[in-house]
Parts: C-alpha cells; structure tokens; sequence
C-alpha cells in the first residue's frame, strides 16, 4: 500500500473516533475491539516502506532513553545491510529535556506532543491519582467521568500523533512503555487508536511492567507491599480493570510484544494469552567505546570533566555542606543543579588524584534504588581495621556520586538519602567525616567551561571509568544495566540480588557457562559480615584482586552484548512483522 494512503487514514481515525459515544469504560473496550484488525489485511500499512517512529513518555539522561538510542542505532544498521527499513527515524515525547541532547543525535528528529508525559507530569499528576490512588466504584459517576475524560484526552492526542505519522512517513511504530507502565492512560489509548485505525505495525517495547513490584491486596501478604500496589487501586471497577489489562499490553495482531528479559515473555503468554510467536526478548548492547582500554590519565581527565560539572566550572569542587542542602532542598529540586555535600562548609574537594575513592551509583534519586544502603555500608566499613588503616593518610578521601536526576515526586528519598549521609558524618570522627562526600551530577555530563579548560564532554563510559567501585543496591529491576555496563568498562560492582531474581539470574548469566558470567559482590540484605566488608575493601584499595575479575568480565560482557547481538533480534522481529503484510 502506498505512502500517499497515511493521509487518508488519518482522515478516516479522525472521524471514527469523533462519531463514538462513550459513557463508560465498556464503550471504550467495545469501539476498541471493533477496530481490532487482522495482520495482512487490506488497509494494513506496510511497515517498511517509511520512517520509524519511537515514541515515549519524555526523554533525558536516563536509562529507557539509553537504549531507545541504541535502538536507534542498530536500525540505522540495519538499513544499510538488509533494507528491511528506510527513511528517517523520529521521536515522539511529552518533554525533552536538556540532557536529551547527551542521548539523541541531531540527525534524528523530533516532535513534541504537550501533556503525554506520564504520572506527576501528566497535567501533575492529577488523572494519575483520580485513576489509580482515588476510589472509583464501579458504575459510579465519578467512574463515568474519568472514562469520558480519558477518551477525550485520548482523541486529542490521537489526533496530533496521528496527523504526525501522516506528515512525516512514518509506517512503523515503536513505543517504549507506553503499553506495559501505566504512566498516561490515555497516551496508551491513542496509542492503540492509531496503530489498528491507521492499519501501522507496531514494534511494541517494554522495559516495565505494572505487576513487576505490584499486586492486589489480596495477593499480598500481611504488612507486604509494593513500589506498584497502586495500579491495582480500582480492580473492582470490572469495566476499567478489563480495559486497562487489555491495553497494557494491547494484543494487537499487527503487534509484536518485545521484553528484556524472557520472565515478562512467560507473564504474557501464560496469563495474557499473547502468542509465542509474537513476543521477542531484545538483550541491550554495549557500544565498542566501553570496551576500550584505559589508564589513569583517562580517568583523571574525566574526573576533571566532572568536577567542572559538579562545581559550575571552577578547577575546584566547594561543597556545601549536607544540612544547609537540606534545608533548601524544596528550591533545589526546581532547577537540580549538580551539587556537592559535605559534612560542614569551607571544605574543598580535588578528585583527580588516585587517593580518591570514587563511589558510583549510576542510578536516579528513586527509593527502589536503595541509595541509603551506600551510606550504611560506608558506616560500616569505617569501622574496619582494612579502612581505618588506608584512611589513616590525611589525603585519602572518598566520594558517592549518584549520577541520575530526583524525579520531582521523589524529593522525600532524596531527603532519605541525604540524612543518611547526615547520620555517616555525625557517627565518624570528624577528621575522617571532613574527607568523605555525597555527590549529585543530576544527568548532567557537560559544562561550558570544559572547552576553555581543553577538557573533554563527559560520555557515559567516561563517567563509569572515573569509579573506583560501581554500587548498585537496588531492590527491583527490569534488567539492570549498571551491571552490564560496568562489566564492559572494566569497574567492579558490589550489587543486591534484586527482583525479579529470574531477571538478575539471567543479567549475571547464572545458567551460563563459567566465561560467560558476570562476576560480582553481593550486598547483603542484613547485617554486612566483616567477610563482605573485607571484600569491598580488597575491590577499592588493591589492584591485584580487581583485576583477574575485570579482565573476565569484560570478556564475558562483550560476547553476551556486543554490538550485533542487538541487530539479530531486531532482525527476527521484523521478519515476524513482514511476514503479515
């Protein structure tokens, strides 16, 4: 079918949608399955003869941004070795945030549709609470309300993504969590709108799901809950929860489902009824810079980079000290500026020196991060002889910096993790306390003042290789890239065995031969034994026990995620989509 057919359709979605009544949610899920249509059929768009368009909540410096990247990138291969796809590549969000530009290259264009940004951004939050914090009976009008609202948000929104589609040639999509986390409702209807109105296949990527840290009370073990109980707020709302389980994901016959790990392929197929056939697991990549070979000039050099970021451009990192950010902390959040704490002020901080222990925790400012758990271990270790004995020498000093932003509705775990560094500081002798910090770059890698310093802009391998040790003490993860990419860099991890475990088993490669697993150290959910605080030790102050596993890991890691591996998977999703053309 030709290009010159998208108009048309949009034409066609537009005025289908505008001819529905809708007075409950089962009106929704009745014009939905409706306009359910068959692969192949008459009307279906083929899905390679155009642009590829992404489309996203927002985007920025963070860990669904990455990838969409690199996603990207192996499509951009892949058109020059197969042709399988042709055109330009577009992306489609609610915010683009000034650290997308680290993220998404110029030649890659962009459209910005007001209002599709997910939970506390979507018209702040409130819809968000009204659908799944608020009561909502079912059959109630306050139900009733909420269901015309979400299809009149849902219209408008159709309306600009798909006139957007029909503009540019775009014959593919490819959304990233808009059909499995359920940050915008209404985003994902229009999503399901145009795909099946508009006949366009649908490479439907999902990094997280709403049962991945979430279960209804009744699933629930007294006093247990979830980062994700939320979702399952209004489940006696029969007509909405039908609805919304059968959007996230939608099983649409012209979709394919794509996990990152193959536990969520197993929940869709046993308990969603999607076909094995259309669901893929997309492993991520690592790019062949993080696999380069490096010294300690090159982490000197982007440890400078990163003290010109942390410090608005002086040679010299001033901390401030940890309760006066405390006290500003509601301004701070509004712009996040990178920052620096100490325990008081008038301190001074230089990084580029190998007395540094640098701490990295290259994660966002979110409770499930656990970032606290850093500061309780570094507690811990200033009681061991190991420790107290390297610290001894006046010029050691060590640094925690989490390198992510504070989503705004996260401002409490940030306020939990800065008095538990609070609580390291008052607890230590104050000459040791005055050489330890807390750092927060905020997504930000690079500063005007670099190029007059002759300094390079910081890349996320650069930001890896400036650690002594990568801290990753997170409670649940979709994949957990900082172990992946960590590995590739050369870095060791001291990581939590997170949920799902299925999805850290397969991360580290626990069912995989001996070369090809990642080696780690293991946070321990409870008391921190003088062997696992010996071990940290040995990975931060002696070159000889971090090398052997380096050198393993980063062979490990390059056979698993090199390059192609990404092509190949993409390649096999896109056959099972020509196949219904």
């Amino acid at each position: 079918m030709s290009l010159e057919i998208l108009g048309e359709r949009f034409c066609e979605m537009r005025d289908s949608i505008g001819s529905v009544v809708v007075d409950d949610w089962g009106d929704i899920s009745a014009f939905l399955n409706s306009s359910r249509e068959e692969r192949g059929v008459p009307g279906t768009i083929d899905p390679f003869c155009g642009a590829l368009g992404f489309l996203t909540f927002d985007y920025g410096i963070d860990g669904v941004s990455i990838e969409m990247a690199k996603y990207a990138r192996s499509f951009e291969r892949m058109c020059g070795e197969s042709g399988l796809v042709s055109g330009d590549i577009h992306f489609i969000g609610g915010d683009f945030h000034d650290k997308a530009e680290a993220v998404l290259l110029p030649r890659w264009k962009r459209f910005h549709i007001p209002n599709i940004n997910g939970w506390s951004k979507w018209d702040e939050g409130k819809w968000f609470a009204k659908l799944y914090y608020e009561e909502m009976p079912s059959g109630s009008e306050v139900s009733k309300e909420m269901a015309r609202e979400m299809w009149r948000q849902a219209a408008g929104f159709a309306e600009k993504l798909g006139a957007y589609i029909a503009e540019n040639g775009v014959t593919l999509l490819f959304p990233v969590n808009i059909n499995s986390n359920p940050g915008n409702f209404a985003l994902t209807l229009a999503n399901v709108l145009v795909s099946e109105l508009m006949g366009l296949s649908v490479l439907n990527s999902n990094h997280d799901f709403y049962w991945e840290g979430g279960a209804p009370v009744s699933e629930r073990a007294p006093g247990e809950s979830g980062p994700r109980d939320h979702f399952f707020k209004n489940m006696d709302n029969e007509e909405f929860f039908s609805l919304f389980r059968m959007i996230y994901p939608w099983n649409g016959n012209r979709w394919a489902q794509v996990n990152i790990n193959t536990r969520q392929s197993d929940t869709l197929a046993e308990q969603f009824g999607i076909p094995r056939e259309a669901l893929f697991e997309l492993s991520t990549t690592v790019s062949d810079d993080f696999f380069e070979e490096y010294g300690w000039d090159d982490v000197a050099g982007a440890r400078r980079s990163m003290m010109r970021v942390l410090s608005d451009g002086a040679e010299v990192v001033s901390p401030v000290s940890v309760d006066a950010h405390l006290a500003g902390l509601s301004s701070w959040m509004e712009a996040q500026k990178p920052v620096v704490c100490g325990c008081r002020d008038g301190l001074s901080l230089k990084t580029d020196v190998p007395d540094v222990v640098y701490c990295l925790q290259p994660t966002r400012v979110v409770a499930r991060k656990r970032i606290e758990m850093d500061l309780e271990m570094l507690g811990e270790l200033t009681r061991r002889p190991r420790f107290r004995e390297e610290f001894a020498d006046p010029a050691r000093k060590l640094v925690l910096h989490v390198t992510g932003p504070v989503p705004k509705e996260h401002q409490v775990d940030l306020e939990r993790v800065l008095k538990a560094y609070e609580k390291l500081v008052s607890d230590i002798p104050a000459d040791l306390a005055e050489r330890m910090f807390i750092a927060f770059s905020v997504g930000t890698e690079d500063h005007p003042s670099l190029k007059s310093a002759g300094l390079k802009r910081l890349r996320i391998e650069d930001i890896y290789r400036m650690a002594t040790v990568i801290l990753f003490p997170s409670e649940t993860e979709g994949r957990g890239l900082p172990i992946i990419e960590s590995s590739a860099c050369g870095v060791p991890i001291v990581c939590s065995r997170y949920y799902p475990e299925e999805v850290f088993k397969e991360v580290v490669g626990e069912d995989l031969s001996e070369e090809l697993q990642i080696r780690y150290t293991l946070f321990p959910e409870g008391d921190y034994s003088g062997e696992f605080l010996d071990e940290v030790c040995d990975l931060m102050f002696s070159d000889d026990e971090r090398a052997e596993r380096i050198t393993h890991n980063k062979e490990a890691v390059r056979k698993r995620y090199g390059s192609g591996v990404l092509v190949q998977t993409f390649q096999s999703v896109l056959e099972y989509l020509a196949r219904g053309r």
